[in-house]
């Protein structure tokens, strides 16, 4: 990947488009928002392949983000709670459960930061009626 520095941050250009990154969201993506949208993003992927594999059928999936960051430590991202709210029919969140955590183990963007950032994933499941 190659980076060029614009009047407000830096430009990328990758096989989807063009990324803006700035630490002026006026401007571009700001860092952290790239960061955690990449944790999500491969969770949420990884996740809809594993349920896929297991040929469990869902009609939705959302994910909250909240971060915590350090004021201390020049804004550091210490902490990520992911909430997966899983809308279908006849689920059962014993098996969801199993397939978060199998989606967990395989997502490499939470591989690469879960030593230092403290990431935590709860789950809701909405079974829908017929």
């Amino acid at each position: 990947m190659e980076f060029y520095l614009t009047e407000g941050g830096v430009r990328t250009q990758l096989p989807f488009g063009e990324l803006e990154i700035s630490g002026n969201e006026e401007l571009g993506f700001r860092p952290f928002q790239l960061m955690i949208a990449s944790v999500a993003g491969c969770s949420a992927s990884v996740f809809r392949k594993v349920l896929q594999k297991k040929r469990i059928e869902i009609d939705d999936l959302q994910i909250t983000a909240d971060v915590e960051r350090s004021s201390e430590e020049a804004n550091k991202i210490t902490a990520i709670q992911l909430h997966f709210v899983v809308k279908g029919r006849n689920l059962k969140h014993d098996l969801l459960e199993k397939s978060l955590q199998v989606a967990r183990k395989n997502c490499s963007m939470v591989r690469t930061i879960e030593d230092s950032v403290d990431i935590k994933e709860t789950l809701e499941v909405v079974n829908l009626s017929i």
